[in-house]
């Protein structure tokens, strides 16, 4: 797959079959898009095209709401494309001035001038141009006059539900990693580096890997303890000070080990700041600097405050035995 980071970028093609959106967690709902996108790109001899924005246009238009925050990071959305088969994809910086484009123009200087579009597959309830005004109607409307056609995909369900990444975030937030997981049809995860911590952990027979996350907009699931997997390339260097190594950079076949993380200010220790740690299972070696990503399976239980160390290391030994109990039941 082929990136762009810039529409100014990217040379106009003969044959552009294409979809639009944010596309934030790539859910199920998402995917049946892409796939239909990838099914006409290759049956009517053309390429696949998926146009993004970021910022998410909610960052600019809103830019006061802090609580909105994204399901994948653009580098991990931009990997999640590569692997369902799209040939191209395209950044675009949304700006005020981009959000101040008006529906037609959209159309004609972006999807027909600068892409080349010949067929626009697009879901139920997409808007474009300024003030959400254009919709499959104004698509329809132009089809003829720049010589594209128009396929929508319709609402996708899972279990009578819509999908929808409003209810993915909701859902990662409540702790819910199971539900979110159901609608994302693959783990919902973290990828960041190793940080040093205090290493209380050692002190009680559990030692922790702090993660850090550089990007600010990436969602984080709701306090508590989760069992989750692991990966990492065992064969990189540690870096204490590089701490925003590309995932693009990651080993397509990592090793991967059992844990269980933690998210929460420990308030046992009268924690000041928000943590992301943890334990993973049968592994020993240090791994400060080194990129990591954390697969979340489960949620079981909620953060508590302990009435020391000692009560605090009995549950953990019990959270311990559950996360293990998962994994022996998968």
């Amino acid at each position: 797959m082929k990136i762009y980071h810039q529409l100014s970028d990217f040379k106009k093609l003969d044959n552009a079959i294409v979809t639009i959106g944010t596309f934030d967690g790539v859910h199920f709902g998402h995917q049946k898009i892409i796939k239909r996108l990838c099914e006409l790109a290759k049956t009517s001899e053309g390429e696949s095209v998926l146009l993004t924005f970021f910022p998410h246009p909610r960052m600019i238009i809103d830019p006061e709401n802090q609580e909105l925050k994204m399901i994948n990071t653009i580098e991990e959305k931009a990997q999640i494309l590569a692997s369902l088969g799209v040939d191209h994809l395209i950044i675009t910086p949304f700006t005020r001035d981009f959000s101040n484009l008006s529906a037609n123009d959209y159309i004609k200087n972006i999807l027909v001038d600068a892409i080349g579009t010949k067929k626009i597959i697009i879901g139920y309830d997409h808007r474009f141009g300024k003030d959400r005004l254009g919709n499959i109607n104004t698509l329809a409307e132009n089809a003829s006059t720049y010589g594209y056609q128009v396929e929508e995909i319709p609402e996708q369900d899972i279990n009578d539900v819509a999908v929808s990444s409003t209810k993915i975030r909701k859902a990662l937030l409540d702790g819910d990693v199971a539900l979110a997981n159901n609608y994302l049809g693959y783990a919902f995860s973290i990828y960041g580096p190793v940080i040093k911590g205090d290493k209380i952990g050692r002190t009680i027979g559990f030692p922790t890997a702090n993660i850090f996350v550089p990007e600010t907009y990436k969602l984080i699931p709701g306090d508590g303890i989760y069992a989750v997997t692991v990966e990492m390339d065992l064969e990189a260097e540690s870096k204490d000070t590089e701490l925003n190594d590309s995932l693009s950079t990651f080993n397509a076949k990592p090793s991967t080990f059992r844990g269980m993380a933690y998210i929460g200010q420990r308030p046992t220790i009268n924690g000041m700041t928000r943590n992301i740690e943890v334990n993973i299972f049968d592994f020993d070696r240090e791994i400060y600097g080194q990129n990591i990503k954390m697969n979340f399976l489960a949620f079981l239980r909620e953060d508590v405050k302990f009435t020391g160390l000692e009560a605090l290391t009995k549950q953990l030994q019990k959270d311990k035995e559950e996360t293990l109990a998962f994994f022996e039941g998968k």
